[in-house]
Parts: structure tokens; C-alpha cells; sequence
């Protein structure tokens, strides 16, 4: 049975409109992205099935370009219209947390890194410069990839610092396999930086790890 021919109180589009977007399974979230099903399958069904073929609705979101289209029911055009959804909720999120905002806590920080970094495919290691009272000057990835404490180099850190004349920064790094749990290479980068700011009187204010749906941050653990 198409879904037009469903029951209204089952179809997800009226399902969304009547009880709001909280409401529906991510299944239906997804069929309402995917507008239309394939050979066999109506668009809910066809959710249904990508989302046991790659384990959930994150997996989903985060396949690359050739994971998402070697399914059936997806191509380019599918892939290009996900990710320009994704690139404006992530917009949308940040619009409140832009330049010259305060983060006046570890749990703003936490929640404007979180946006910036909860999406990336490979690990990415950042920092958050902030003016003396704290406001954001700038997010800047600053190194790409597998991150150990030989990777990340305090020179880089130090002169992106001085260029934009900050007060204190924030590190942040994610963690792709969605474990936020800080590694004993992540304390030693930490300490690393701490050491070669304190030469210039930079404060380093926290270090947040981004993993899927979870934070750590080292100044809630007392790390900093």
C-alpha cells in the first residue's frame, strides 16, 4: 500500500505537521527526507532499510559520498540535498553563538564545540579563541586527522594566537568513533600547549572532546 493511501494519523509528513517533528521515529525523519521509495519499497520502508544496512541515523548522515549512493534508492543528487540539511540545521545551531558571544561556562563552550565538530569524519583538533571577557574571536582547525601528542605543534598554536591578539582559548578535538572519553595522548597534548601559551600569558580555559551525543570537558573533570 502506497503511503498516500495510509491512514492520515500514520503518514509521517502528517504526522510531523499534527504532533511536531519530536514525534516521529527516525525511520519516518528519514522518509521524509527521502520524499519517495524505490522498486518494492515505499520511502518509509526504504528508511527502514537503510537504517539496518548502516546501524542508525547517525551512520547514515555521516556515510561518504560512495557508501551513500552504492544503496539503493540513493545517488548524488540524494547526497548533495543531505548535506546542504546538515550544513544549515549546523548554521542555524551556531546563529546564536557567533562572533563577540560570551561562553561563560563549560557547558556553552561545550555546546558551541559540539555544533562545530560533532559531524566531522576524521578526527580534527581546534581551538576556540576569546577575547579578555571571554567572547569568541574565532574557531580555528588547526590540524587534520589521526592526533597524537607528535602531531598537534605548539608553534602553529602559539602564532595563530598572537594573530588574533586572544586573551584565552578553549582546545576541542572529536572523537569519530564517538567514544568521548579523553586518551592519555589527549592529557599529554593538553599539557604540551598549557606549557608554550603560558610563555605568552594566554590562559587555556578547557579542553572539550567531542564524541556522538557526549562531551568531556578537562575543567569539569578538574583536569585544568
Amino acid at each position: 500500500m502506497a503511503i498516500c493511501d495510509w491512514p492520515a494519523e500514520q503518514r509521517p509528513r502528517e504526522k510531523l505537521l499534527n504532533s511536531g517533528a519530536q514525534s516521529l521515529s527516525d525511520a519516518e525523519l528519514l522518509a521524509i527526507f527521502l520524499r519517495v521509495g524505490c522498486a518494492g519499497l515505499d520511502a518509509v520502508s526504504l528508511a527502514q532499510h537503510l537504517l539496518a544496512q548502516f546501524g542508525s541515523l547517525r551512520a547514515v548522515l555521516a556515510a561518504d559520498h560512495q557508501q551513500f549512493c552504492a544503496e539503493k534508492g540513493l545517488g548524488s543528487a540524494k547526497f548533495a540535498q543531505l548535506h546542504a540539511s546538515i550544513e544549515m540545521s549546523r548554521r542555524y545551531l551556531l546563529a546564536d553563538i557567533s562572533e563577540n558571544s560570551v561562553l561563560d561556562s563549560a557547558e556553552s563552550a561545550k555546546n558551541y564545540l559540539s555544533i562545530e565538530l560533532s559531524h566531522q569524519q576524521r578526527e580534527v583538533f581546534a581551538i576556540l579563541l576569546l577575547d579578555n571577557q571571554h567572547r569568541v574571536v574565532q574557531f580555528a582547525p588547526l590540524f587534520f586527522g589521526t592526533i597524537d601528542a607528535a602531531s598537534v605543534y605548539p608553534r602553529v598554536v602559539v602564532q595563530r594566537v598572537l594573530e588574533k591578539n586572544a586573551a584565552a582559548v578553549i582546545f576541542a578535538h572529536n572523537h569519530p568513533s564517538g567514544v568521548a572519553e579523553p586518551s592519555l595522548a589527549d592529557k599529554q597534548i593538553t599539557t604540551k600547549l598549557i606549557k608554550a601559551l603560558a610563555l605568552i600569558d594566554v590562559r587555556v580555559l578547557d579542553h572539550v572532546v567531542v564524541g556522538c551525543g557526549e562531551t568531556v570537558s578537562f575543567a569539569e573533570r578538574g583536569w585544568i
